[in-house]
């Protein structure tokens, strides 16, 4: 459990969940600084609902992850392809000053990650 991770491991998966989760509900609740952007990406709405669900099982993968570690690494995963799909979105949509933002998400996903081997 706990023990077997670093002090360093434990607090960026924290992050990193903690981040996940909130942009997972920041999804669920509509928010304008997360919603109106999907919009403009040509997301469709039907698919913000799944993509929350997504984030949000990214996080609860790698809490659970201090207690099963596979499950923690293949959430880490997943986070990662995510966001990282989620630049290519931005990209793609031509808003290339939003691009760091996913990025942004990303990155303790995959601290965690290198942290975890």
């Amino acid at each position: 459990m706990f023990a077997e991770m670093s002090t360093t491991a434990i607090v960026v998966t924290a992050v990193a969940a903690f981040m996940a989760g909130f942009s997972g509900a920041s999804i669920f609740f509509k928010a304008k600084f997360t919603v109106e952007p999907l919009a403009q990406y040509g997301v469709p709405q039907a698919w913000w609902n799944w993509l929350g669900a997504a984030k949000a099982a990214g996080a609860v993968g790698l809490i659970v992850g201090f207690y099963v570690p596979v499950i923690g690494t293949l959430a880490a995963i997943g986070l990662i392809l995510y966001f990282l799909g989620a630049v290519i979105t931005v990209i793609r949509a031509r808003a290339y000053g939003h691009a760091a933002f996913p990025v942004v998400y990303m990155a303790p996903a995959v601290a965690a990650l290198a942290l975890t081997w």
